[in-house]
């Protein structure tokens, strides 16, 4: 690395072009888009269905059915949230549930070509309502729960239904778990 000039910070994203020297002594550039990470979850209701928010992603310009997910918070003193804590935030808010089982699935570069996002991805399981207390979605989000049993969930994975990565990630993840 030899240079980096930010264009943008932004909430989450910070816009730079990096300048890199390679071996040979010749130098190029990379647009890179600095992400603090995410988490995914895989989260499976007692009927053993998979639960999906439907929403609408600008970016896209479409509506997308996603397994729950979110960005890792950042605090005033510049720490990233811990990624088993935001998953537990994600899944409440997102779908209304909590999980009595959590497990840590892996993790994967989203689309190292040109931002460094981590997403986690976790299965939870054991789902119960949450309380009183309930964490909703952020103020922007306007999510549809919906529910698939997870074996037509990897058949709609395996035909091409779904189009949102991390998705088809957990939902094929789900699948060698369970012999699918």
């Amino acid at each position: 690395m030899v240079e980096t000039r930010v264009l943008h910070r932004g909430r989450y994203l910070t816009f730079k072009i990096d300048t890199i020297e390679r071996a040979d002594g010749s130098r190029s550039t990379r647009e890179i888009a600095d992400h603090p990470g995410a988490v995914a979850v895989v989260a499976i209701d007692e009927e053993d269905r998979v639960l999906f928010v439907r929403q609408y992603r600008v970016a896209a310009g479409r509506f997308l059915v996603e397994i729950p997910a979110g960005t890792l918070d950042i605090a005033d003193d510049g720490t990233t949230e811990d990624p088993g804590l935001a998953s537990r935030r994600e899944l409440e808010e997102e779908t209304g549930y909590r999980a009595r089982s959590w497990r840590k699935l892996g993790q994967f570069y989203t689309a190292p070509g040109f931002t460094s996002e981590l997403m986690h991805l976790y299965l939870a399981e054991d789902l119960v309502p949450a309380d009183g207390d309930r964490l909703g979605p952020d103020e922007d989000e306007r999510l549809t729960l919906e529910r698939v049993p997870w074996r037509d969930a990897l058949a709609g994975a395996e035909r091409g239904e779904y189009r949102d990565a991390k998705t088809i990630v957990g939902l094929y993840w789900l699948g060698r778990l369970r012999g699918g």
